[in-house]
């Protein structure tokens, strides 16, 4: 149904405007109203709609036939959050003559319906009369998805906060007010649960502020040579050291290996997060594969230019339904714990270094993540 045509009267067609004149810049293809993401409502000099394209029909649960020559503040009958009529408050026709637009604002169309409105008021002259009342409606669900995410990582701070501070508080409470009734032993323990729990709450903080970087852009990367398989090396031996079996780790490395410049506490990150989740999920050798590929920028064909690291398990591994999920923000896997903010701070930091990052499933059965980063050297030792 064409949007712009209409016999109700004091219908205009806004869509077919008279033809320029030659050589006028505007002369050319016209501009469908129906093209336009946002939807659009036109109102003329006496306050009646004139245009109405297809995306405002849909966003406003309207027929343009049925609004074309109404007046805009029946068409439209918008109210604020507190149930005053838009249209009534703002008095586009009769209000400020300096006054040009109405700046983005949510508002509630019949039914309790909430759309993002911004108008712009044409006058033939700066404080002349009105000639149209252009009129953008946009969806919120876009923003209330941002929003729902915004509270999901509250709600997710808040409780993952709340355990370890009341341990801290409730130990600390206890050896203050009864000192002298424990003993070494007991004072050390609860010491040591204390120092556990701050540093699972500074490790909290920590990824908060990475999703802010990462999210605003500002993750910071201060580069310089890696040796990525002495880093692997490095957190095995870890694992070892907390009673894992060396046997549980096959860490293979492909020579010769490109030079790598990246930052090391980040490449740490993600490989902590990701030998983690190998060993805390998976089951039965975790093998580390290091090898020299191509590079994973787009349009770099260069052979050999970047370095990829495999990590995978011989686990049930994860769910096909679930692998495009497995790096957005809170998803965890069968087995509960953790914030589920790993890694989307890890896709974040490798795709910070120019790489990518995929999940499949192991030759094993298990789950196989495989990180790519680039290998060039920084520019002001590449001159």
């Amino acid at each position: 149904m064409s949007v712009g045509t209409s016999s109700a009267p004091g219908a205009r067609d806004v869509r077919h405007p008279p033809a320029p004149r030659p050589g006028d810049p505007a002369a050319g293809p016209g501009l469908d109203p129906d093209d336009l993401p946002d939807g659009l409502v036109v109102a003329d000099e006496d306050g009646r709609v004139i245009c109405c394209n297809a995306a405002a029909e849909r966003i406003a649960d309207v027929r343009a036939a049925d609004v074309l020559g109404r007046p805009l503040e029946t068409a439209l009958p918008l109210e604020d959050l507190e149930g005053r009529r838009w249209w009534q408050l703002t008095d586009p026709y009769g209000g400020l003559a300096i006054r040009v637009r109405q700046p983005e604002r949510n508002l509630l169309l019949p039914g309790g319906r909430e759309v993002l409105v911004s108008a712009r008021y044409v006058r033939s002259e700066p404080t002349g009369p009105v000639r149209r009342v252009v009129v953008s409606l946009r969806d919120t669900e876009a923003r209330r998805r941002t929003e729902r995410s915004h509270a999901e990582l509250i709600a997710t701070v808040a409780h993952e906060l709340r355990s370890p501070l009341t341990s801290v508080k409730g130990f600390t409470a206890t050896l203050l007010a009864k000192w002298e009734r424990f003993t070494d032993d007991q004072k050390r323990l609860m010491l040591e649960t204390v120092d556990a729990d701050a540093d699972r709450v500074t490790r909290l903080i920590a990824e908060l502020l990475d999703i802010s970087r990462i999210d605003s852009g500002r993750l910071e990367l201060r580069r310089q040579p890696v040796d990525i398989g002495a880093a692997v090396g490095r957190h095995i031996q870890a694992y070892v050291a907390a009673g894992q079996a060396a046997d549980r780790f096959l860490l293979r490395i492909e020579q010769p290996l490109p030079d790598l410049w990246a930052d090391p506490d980040k490449i740490d990150q993600v490989l902590s997060n990701l030998l983690e989740n190998a060993v805390r999920h998976g089951e039965g050798t975790v093998t580390i594969d290091i090898t020299a590929t191509a590079s994973p920028r787009e349009g770099e064909s260069a052979e050999k230019a970047a370095t990829s690291v495999t990590v995978s398990d011989e686990g049930p591994g994860i769910p096909e339904e679930s692998m495009n999920r497995v790096f957005t923000r809170f998803w965890r896997g069968s087995k509960r714990g953790g914030t589920g903010l790993g890694l989307y701070i890890v896709k974040g930091i490798v795709e910070a270094h120019g790489g990518t990052i995929t999940v499949g499933r192991a030759p094993q059965g298990g789950a196989e993540f495989r990180f790519t980063l680039p290998v060039g050297a920084p520019a002001y030792l590449a001159q």
